[in-house]
């Protein structure tokens, strides 16, 4: 009997396949304890129609993210501090701070997990921070931190 999985099932699937099982396996466990549904053209055509819109909402995130990327691609992200004796930083210039920079210089919204710093920026200077959206799409900005 085919069966379309809407859990994942250890040892059968994942939630989406469309799978053979044993007719018996298949109305007492998985169609019973809401695993899977039959496998009818309704169920199928709605499976069909539910990736597609997935892959839909994927595209279109993807295509965002690459204009936010775009926009943002060697740019140079200034962010004002202020320092004690000797150009210490007060704490530390974290990836919120830069999220908010970028986002009153460039108006992108950028979330501040998405930023990597290779260091804690603790000092004026020039620095480099990666920014990784989703979907493999990154790119990288200067971070200047300058006295305030």
């Amino acid at each position: 009997m085919k069966v379309i999985l809407i859990k994942d099932v250890k040892g059968s699937g994942k939630a989406g396949d469309v799978i053979n099982a044993a007719d018996g396996y298949a109305r007492n466990f998985l169609i019973a304890r809401g695993f899977a549904l039959e496998a009818t053209s309704k169920n199928l055509n709605d499976l069909a129609g539910k990736k597609a819109s997935a892959q839909h909402k994927i595209d279109v995130e993807v295509a965002e993210n690459k204009k936010s990327a775009d926009a943002l691609q060697g740019k140079e992200v200034v962010v004002k501090a202020k320092a004690g004796q000797g150009g210490k930083l007060f704490g530390a210039v974290t990836p919120s701070v830069i999220s908010e920079a970028i986002k009153s210089q460039y108006n992108v919204n950028v979330d501040k997990k998405k930023i990597n710093l290779q260091s804690d920026i603790k000092a004026y200077g020039d620095f480099d921070a990666v920014i990784k959206f989703t979907h493999g799409v990154s790119c990288s900005v200067k971070v200047k931190v300058v006295e305030e």
